[in-house]
């Protein structure tokens, strides 16, 4: 299979929002109205209808929640121990890293669910949807905890309010108790959904940056050669460990080498932080997910 060119669509979208954005009247002030509709209503629901139309055998999918949470562990460990490592931390600034080593471990939900189909087929989009739903806490945890002392509010609040995690668990709930989307209503479910991944996607785009990457070189690479190099390294590992699936192995692969969250730079500034420098990563991240991303399927999953 030609991963390069089965992720050509959904990385055409991420160059269209940032044309759109940089040289047209639609510029970063609506963009940003663009991305809370997708993240407080257009994408909770994708989560919802996803994990709701496919019966779920949590114990079949036990294995891919423990690999999914392991692999997230790894790369919180590794990224905050760059900063402990001799022959690194000379060179690495305590407070960007506080900032950006959330780059590391992250991922774009919306660049996940879209590719999720395209490469799994609605399986894929289940499991997925599934790996947000459990990985997202963890990882919001790790990110905010470091930078917790700019915050205004408790990360504990920000967790139970936030509507990714809201959409799985109302999903999750609602499939083990056998609830099903009425026929009448699925269309208009389904076509939200759709919205939710297109407008996502060039959101994503919308909100590249190139401007501040100059300085903190060292730092870049370094949660970014996790972020897309050893992540996807550990998630092969990790599938043969727990004994996945063809599927379960392609998804965690793909999880494993996505870009990081486009939100990384909104956390950081509404924390006190760089944005512009971790928005700088985000970008970089989104680019190199055209590269990873086939690394991972295509290379280690034919190993």
């Amino acid at each position: 299979m030609n991963y390069a060119q089965l992720l050509f669509p959904d990385f055409s979208l991420i160059l269209c929002g940032y044309l759109v954005c940089r040289y047209t009247a639609l510029n970063r002030t609506v963009w940003e109205q663009v991305e809370a509709l997708v993240y407080y209503f257009l994408f909770p629901v994708l989560l919802f209808q996803s994990i709701v139309k496919s019966p779920l055998d949590l114990r079949a999918a036990s294995s891919l929640i423990g690999a999914g949470w392991t692999m997230g562990l790894v790369g919180i460990a590794m990224a905050y121990s760059l900063v402990h490592l001799p022959w690194l931390r000379t060179h690495i600034n305590r407070q960007d890293h506080a900032a950006s080593a959330q780059v590391a471990f992250r991922f774009n939900s919306f660049i996940g669910l879209a590719l999720a189909e395209r490469i799994a087929g609605p399986q894929g989009l289940l499991l997925i949807a599934v790996l947000i739903g459990v990985c997202v806490p963890l990882f919001n945890v790790a990110a905010v905890w470091p930078m917790a002392r700019h915050a205004q509010r408790g990360f504990v609040r920000e967790l139970v309010r936030n509507p990714l995690i809201i959409g799985t668990a109302a999903g999750l709930t609602a499939n083990l108790l056998g609830f099903s989307i009425p026929v009448w209503l699925e269309p208009t479910v389904t076509r939200i959904g759709a919205a939710s991944l297109a407008l996502g996607l060039m959101a994503a785009g919308a909100g590249m940056q190139f401007g501040a990457l100059a300085r903190a070189k060292t730092l870049a690479v370094a949660v970014l050669s996790i972020r897309h190099f050893f992540l996807p390294l550990v998630a092969l590992g990790l599938a043969r460990g727990f004994g996945l699936t063809e599927v379960q192995t392609t998804v965690l692969l793909a999880f494993s080498a996505l870009p990081t969250a486009s939100s990384c730079y909104v956390l950081a500034n509404r924390m006190g932080y760089d944005g512009s420098y971790v928005a700088g990563l985000v970008t970089l991240s989104t680019l190199l997910g055209v590269v990873s991303l086939p690394f991972a399927l295509g290379v280690l999953r034919a190993l």
